[in-house]
């Protein structure tokens, strides 16, 4: 079976599939001399290795082009002069129960997470991953929400607008542009609305998540007082067993009492 011999000085040294394992780690240009090298070794171990790293190697390319495109907006609005960009975006505007929140993020001009995308079509397990980066590296960030009572009396088309305008208005330092996620707001800054601008923004995308997460555990919160909604699942949407438990136990002060068909077992 052939092993890849390199120089090292004036030895010449045998690596095990693991040491190539662990320098291939290091790697990350296609034309690195190592990597051109185990290409010429024939064990099906190496070959399986450069295979994983070649598929990696891709992945990381696309989520670094994906991420060149969601600043686009960014870009424009920086080469006009305005620094402070805030991504505007909000969570929970279809459900049964809970509020409807909004969030705002500033983040620093550098920063860059790859993978970075609209909330609902990323994992749990990557939000939470996300939301910690980006509490931890964003400039500013803010969370509002308007609960079930005041939804109720105002609407949710005002309610989201009063949740959003909220969030901006918290954040320090201030925004000096303000990137939003479809909605049109009356505010002091100078603003652009994006249709989808949750997988076209990084800046409304890390709204997302922020806004996501935190109306994720407060459900999971308020779940506990009342099981048997299954809040902790379907973060107060519709599904079939909530609709089931709302005819059978009735409502909370967590309903929409103005959704049906909350409305219908009031």
């Amino acid at each position: 079976m052939t092993k890849i011999t390199i120089t090292m000085g004036d030895k010449m040294k045998q690596l095990t599939i693991a040491e190539i394992e662990r320098q291939l780690e290091n790697i990350s240009v296609e034309t690195d001399p190592f990597l051109l090298g185990i290409l010429q070794d024939e064990r099906k171990g190496v070959q399986q290795l450069v295979h994983r790293w070649s598929k990696k190697f891709a992945e990381n390319h696309r989520l670094k082009e994906k991420f060149v495109e969601m600043n686009v907006y960014e870009y424009k609005w920086r080469k006009r002069g305005y620094e402070k960009i805030a991504g505007i975006d909000e969570v929970g505007r279809g459900p049964l129960a809970g509020p409807v929140v909004a969030a705002a993020v500033i983040l620093p001009k550098d920063f860059y997470l790859a993978g970075i995308d609209d909330s609902k079509k990323l994992s749990e397990k990557k939000r939470l991953e996300f939301d910690s980066i980006i509490r931890k590296e964003a400039i500013a960030f803010s969370i509002a929400m308007i609960h079930a009572k005041e939804i109720d009396e105002i609407n949710i088309y005002e309610a989201t607008k009063k949740a959003m305008k909220a969030a901006i208005s918290s954040l320090d330092p201030k925004p000096d542009l303000l990137l939003i996620d479809a909605m049109k707001l009356e505010t002091p800054f100078t603003s652009e609305s994006i249709i989808k601008g949750d997988s076209k923004s990084i800046s409304i995308a890390a709204a997302s998540i922020i806004a996501k997460v935190a109306r994720d555990d407060l459900m999971k919160e308020i779940s506990q007082t009342y099981p048997v909604y299954g809040f902790q699942q379907n973060m107060g949407y519709g599904t079939k067993e909530h609709i089931e438990a709302i005819q059978k136990h009735g409502i909370t002060s967590y309903h929409r009492k103005s959704f049906a068909p909350v409305k219908d077992y009031i």
